[in-house]
C-alpha cells in the first residue's frame, strides 16, 4: 500500500496519483507535479489515502510543490494563449487545406510543448503544418488525433435527457458499453434513442448494467434447474431425494 493523492488535469479529466511529498494537502488544493509531458499545473481532486500498489503506475512522482499565486497567473496567462493559438492553427489548417477538425489546444504549464487535438475522418498528412506551427511558436509541437466521444467530453453539451453530458461533468475515463446492455434492460433498440450527441451507445447504459445482470443471472439459473427438473423421471428423482437426504444426514 502507498499513500497517494489524486491530481486532475482538466474538469472530468482522468485522476492521476501522486507521493504527497510531505506537503499537506487538501482537495481544491493547486499544485505544480512532473509528467510524461513536463511541469504540469493540477488540482487536488483526492484527499490522502492508501492505494494497492497493483493499481499504481510505477514510478510514482511526488508533487513538487503546492501553487503559488505567481504559478496560477502563469495557468491562466497559457489559457489565454491558447485561445489565439487555436485561431492560428485554424487559419493555418485551411491553408494547408487539410481534411481535419480542430477540437482542443493546450499549453503545457511550462510552455515546452503545445498539444492540438483534431478528429478527421482518416488519417491525415499534417507534417507541413507541424513545420507551420513549430516556426510560429518556436516550441515543440503536438498534434492528436482523438476519437469523437473525447471530441465530446472536450467540448461539452446537453444530453438528450436535458442535463449535461456526463463526460464532461464527471466521467474520469469511459468505459466499455454494448448493445447488449440495452437489450438487458428491456430499453428500445432504436439506434436514435440509445445514443448520444457523439453518436455512440449513452455511457449511462453502463450506470444499472450490474443490477440487470444479476437479474438475468438468477433468472438463466432458474430456467437451468426447471430445464433438468424435467428432464428426471420418477425414479431418477427418486435416487435424487435419496442422495441429498444422505448427505444432509452426514
Amino acid at each position: 500500500m502507498a499513500n497517494v493523492v489524486g491530481v486532475r488535469f482538466r474538469k472530468a479529466g482522468k485522476i492521476y496519483y501522486f507521493l504527497p511529498g510531505g506537503l499537506d494537502l487538501k482537495p481544491k488544493d493547486y499544485v505544480i507535479v512532473e509528467t510524461a509531458r513536463g511541469m504540469e499545473f493540477g488540482e487536488v481532486v483526492l484527499p490522502l489515502r492508501e492505494v494497492p500498489e497493483e493499481e499504481l503506475v510505477a514510478p510514482l512522482k511526488e508533487v513538487i510543490r503546492k501553487a503559488t499565486p505567481e504559478d496560477y497567473e502563469h495557468y491562466q496567462e497559457n489559457k489565454r494563449k491558447e485561445k489565439d493559438a487555436f485561431q492560428i492553427c485554424l487559419d493555418k489548417i485551411a491553408a494547408h487545406k487539410l481534411p481535419m477538425k480542430l477540437i482542443d489546444v493546450e499549453y503545457t504549464f511550462d510552455n515546452n510543448k503545445i498539444i492540438f487535438s483534431f478528429t478527421a475522418e482518416g488519417r491525415v498528412d499534417f507534417r507541413e503544418l507541424v513545420k507551420d506551427l513549430a516556426a510560429v511558436f518556436r516550441t515543440r509541437i503536438e498534434l492528436r488525433q482523438i476519437g469523437v466521444r473525447d471530441e465530446a467530453k472536450l467540448l461539452g453539451g446537453i444530453g438528450p435527457c436535458g442535463r449535461e453530458l456526463c463526460c464532461s461533468l464527471f466521467l474520469g475515463e469511459f468505459e466499455p458499453v454494448s448493445i447488449r446492455m440495452a437489450k438487458d434492460q428491456n430499453l428500445s433498440l432504436n439506434p436514435t434513442k440509445i445514443s448520444g450527441i457523439c453518436g455512440r451507445l449513452m455511457c449511462c447504459l453502463k450506470y444499472e448494467n450490474g443490477c440487470y445482470e444479476c437479474s438475468d443471472s438468477c433468472k438463466k439459473q432458474e430456467d437451468e434447474q426447471d430445464y433438468f427438473a424435467e428432464l428426471l423421471d420418477e425414479e431418477s428423482k427418486a435416487e435424487l431425494e435419496k442422495l441429498v437426504a444422505e448427505e444432509a444426514e452426514e
